[in-house]
């Protein structure tokens, strides 16, 4: 990113996930312009222009005649989104869009054919640049915990999870036989999008395992989406390798056959007790050595925010003509990946995946 100069980026969609790329832009005010929102209703276009104080707009057409953004974040309902990545692309305009790409398998092969004319889409999967899951995945690329050939995760949901599997096992198109099932239990709820609950109440709380096999790795995935918010569902990672391991933010590896090392993965957050630097994230350290630098500091942002942050610069760098970092192929094969899981679930049994249309070829 130029030094002298913010990306501008404009957004079509204003609903809860529209708001976190508002937040960074608005952390973040000489790194980053939002020129617009195209938003549906009226009311709604009032608020943004109230809340967030930038441009809103009733429609894309509306939207470009005003400004020319560097590329166009799509945040929409689901299946709304690939008309309007369809529509943005036949412009020529960047896209970057909410995952997963499409809901269903017609709609990702149809994507697929922008890609095969040249559009410039990127997807804005950020759970492998969160800070901590960004150094967890540096330590299990390094060789030192020697050839990686399992990955457990409960941290997110679906197409995310199977993304972290992916990168975990060094993953890329490779087909999985997959065997997955449901358990559906209660649960006190606790606090959603809106905030803190207001009484007790138990709601049904849907927990997926999802065992993925390739050749010679394995994955696993067992989530609730209550653990997002909850107070009580805990997150949990362990990838392994002959040499080594990560559980969470732990590493225990060897340094010979006979010598092991443990150590901690550890967050500098400043702003705590007399630190007044600010309250934002240092970075994440591991053997005195820095495995996460932010480069958004001071910046009060979540990690999550981080990553979409993260996320707009790669953006930015693609539509200039670099290189791809979360594309239409890679979004399509996690999704499809997750629509096979949601199958194996339904009908009881372990299913093979098959090569798709956006799969290179061998």
């Amino acid at each position: 990113m130029p030094a002298d100069s913010r990306i501008v980026f404009a957004i079509v969609g204003s609903g809860w996930r529209a708001e976190f790329y508002l937040r960074v832009a608005q952390a973040l005010p000489n790194r980053f312009e939002v020129c617009g929102v195209v938003a549906r209703t009226e009311e709604r276009r009032a608020e943004i222009v109230g809340s967030w104080h930038v441009p809103a707009f009733a429609t894309i057409d509306d939207l470009l005649r005003a400004r020319t953004p560097d590329f166009v974040v799509v945040a929409v309902v689901r299946p709304a989104a690939p008309g309007i990545v369809e529509d943005l692309a036949g412009r020529g305009v960047p896209v970057l869009g909410e995952t997963p790409p499409a809901a269903d398998m017609p709609a990702l092969e149809r994507l697929h054919q922008l890609n095969r004319r040249g559009s410039r889409i990127q997807v804005a999967e950020q759970y492998h640049l969160q800070p901590m899951l960004l150094a967890q995945l540096a330590i299990a690329k390094s060789g030192e915990l020697g050839m990686v050939s399992q990955a457990s995760l409960s941290i997110c949901h679906d197409h995310h999870a199977v993304s972290l599997v992916r990168k975990f096992l060094d993953v890329g198109f490779e087909n999985a036989l997959i065997t997955a099932n449901e358990f559906v239990s209660p649960l006190v709820a606790g606090p959603d999008k809106v905030g803190d609950p207001d009484e007790e109440r138990i709601v049904k709380s849907s927990r997926v395992t999802a065992r993925l096999e390739y050749d010679g790795r394995l994955g696993l995935i067992d989530f609730a989406k209550e653990q997002y918010f909850s107070w009580i569902r805990a997150n949990r990672l362990q990838v392994r390798g002959d040499r080594g391991e990560i559980t969470d933010e732990r590493v225990a590896s060897l340094t010979d056959f006979r010598t092991p090392s443990w150590y901690p993965i550890e967050r500098v957050d400043l702003g705590h007790g007399t630190n007044l630097e600010g309250l934002t994230l240092r970075g994440l350290m591991a053997r005195g050595r820095w495995v996460y630098t932010n480069d958004f500091a001071p910046a009060r942002l979540t990690d999550d925010e981080l990553a979409i942050a993260s996320c707009l610069v790669k953006m930015f760098e693609y539509a200039g003509g670099g290189d791809s970092f979360y594309g239409l192929a890679e979004a399509a094969q996690d999704q499809y990946t997750n629509l096979v899981i949601r199958r194996s679930i339904t009908e009881k049994r372990a299913i093979r995946m098959t090569k798709q249309v956006w799969a290179p070829s061998f």
